[in-house]
Parts: C-alpha cells; structure tokens; sequence
C-alpha cells in the first residue's frame, strides 16, 4: 500500500461537526486536477485511499453525499460545507481528503491526473508522476 500504513490519522471538517479517524493502511495521495475536483475543492483535489471499514465517522448524522456524476459521490459537511470525501457508489474505498487531515500524515504526493484539465494559474513541479487522465 502506501506510505503512512502504521500511522493513525484523524480528521474533521472546518467546523468539527463531522471528524473521523482513519486506522489501516493507506494509499499514496492522489492528486486530482479534473474540473469537477477543482470546482468542489477551489484547487485541485488530493487525497488518500482508505478502506471504508478503516474509516470511522463522528457525526454522521451531518455528513452529506452528493452524486456529482454516473460514477461519484463526494461527500462534504453539511454545516460547513467542507470537502471531506470521494468514493465510487458501491466501492469499499473511500479518498479522504489531505487537507481535512491532522498533520503531520507522512504522507507525500505520489501522482497527479486529469492534468489535461488543470487550471492555467499553477504549475505541477513536485516531481510526482503525471498522467493526462485517470492514468
């Protein structure tokens, strides 16, 4: 899997209704720049793939999905309005958003897609690797 598979990360939205603890191994970030990550987010999109049964939410009961297209969900705070997540429906995975996580994670950018799609205000210079699409 990826880089932090010991650590025990936590999590929460920008007002701390919804908060989350993801214990299990995860993957090496993602960094996503198709249009639709970076509507959600205002940037580009990053995040971590977790196992849904490593991740355990407080706050439920706040948490909300939206269907952004045939083959997403993103879920976000529905007091705050904080991106918080992205699964497939009916995957067993879930990517936890970076930013929403405490730091520090251990974790580090390892690719980058949808960088056809990426917004003409930024350069990716990290070194990771680059794919036009989804990989």
């Amino acid at each position: 899997m990826g880089e932090g598979d010991s650590l025990r990360l936590k999590g929460r939205c920008l007002c701390g209704a919804v908060a989350f603890a993801i214990r299990g191994p995860r993957a090496t970030p993602v960094a996503c720049h198709c249009t639709m990550c970076r509507r959600q987010s205002g940037h580009y999109w990053v995040s971590t793939n977790v196992a849904e049964a490593d991740l355990s939410i407080e706050g439920s009961d706040r948490l909300v999905w939206y269907r952004s297209s045939d083959i997403a969900e993103r879920g976000f705070c529905g007091t705050c309005g904080s991106a918080l997540f992205w699964r497939r429906p009916g995957s067993d995975r879930v990517a936890v958003a970076m930013g929403s996580l405490e730091t520090p994670t251990g974790l580090t950018i390892g690719r980058h897609i949808f960088v056809a799609e990426k917004g003409d205000y930024y350069a990716i210079d990290d070194g990771a690797e680059l794919y036009a699409g989804d990989d």
